[in-house]
């Protein structure tokens, strides 16, 4: 069975940074495309990075040039290093893998203000 166990957000002051940290069993985080995806209240879920099995990167563009996501494949972890946080960057954080349904993990809420 999947699991997927995300932390690391947090209260953050526009113009700071937060590291969030998936923790996946169940499946191989090398073996599958993973992404990052968030939500805001009354918005939609919206991917906003993933990687591929052969490590290429993909961003949506309100976070490009902001937002890192990478993996550790002997931890089995993704992760997403978030810079320059602005308050529309507010949302519940989740990782999941692209292609395979699993259930969604608890997220992790990310709260960005002044």
């Amino acid at each position: 069975q999947v699991q997927l166990v995300e932390s690391g957000g947090g209260f953050m002051q526009p113009g700071g940074s937060l590291t969030l940290s998936c923790v996946v069993s169940g499946i191989r985080v090398a073996s599958q495309a993973m992404g990052w995806y968030r939500q805001a209240p009354a918005k939609q879920r919206e991917l906003v990075a993933r990687i591929t099995t052969s490590g290429q990167l993909y961003y949506e563009d309100s976070v490009k040039g902001r937002f890192t996501i990478s993996r550790d494949s002997a931890k089995n972890m993704v992760y997403l290093q978030m810079n320059l946080l602005k308050p529309e960057d507010t949302a519940k954080y989740y990782c999941k893998p692209i292609f395979v349904n699993v259930p969604w993990g608890q997220g992790t809420q990310v709260t960005v203000s002044s």
